[in-house]
């Protein structure tokens, strides 16, 4: 069973940085895609960034120069670097991982930014 566990969440002054980390029981190789998603009160759950086996990043519009997406093969693990935060990046974080046949979630990190 694939388990992704997210940390890294916490509390951010208003231009300040995170780091989220998604920690995968299993090979990166195994997974076409990772990324990340966020869900904030009373909105619906939006993709944040992905990244492909072959190294194709895509982000939302909102986060493009601000967030990064990368990942560890040795460590299993994908992180997403995010800087000059601002209020509306407010939101539970979740970490994705696709297969052919079946996807993936974490259980969500919180991440609060405060003006």
């Amino acid at each position: 069973q694939v388990q992704l566990v997210e940390s890294g969440g916490g509390l951010v002054q208003a231009g300040g940085s995170l780091t989220l980390s998604c920690a995968v029981s299993g090979s990166l190789f195994s997974f076409n895609a990772m990324g990340w998603y966020r869900q904030a009160p009373g909105k619906q759950r939006e993709l944040v960034a992905t990244i492909t086996s072959g190294s194709i990043t895509n982000y939302a519009d909102s986060v493009k120069g601000r967030f990064t997406i990368s990942r560890d093969y040795a460590k299993t693990t994908v992180y997403l670097q995010m800087n000059s935060l601002k209020d509306e990046d407010t939101a539970v974080y979740y970490c994705h991982a696709q297969r052919v046949r079946a996807n993936y979630w974490g259980q969500g990190t919180q991440v609060t930014v405060s003006s």
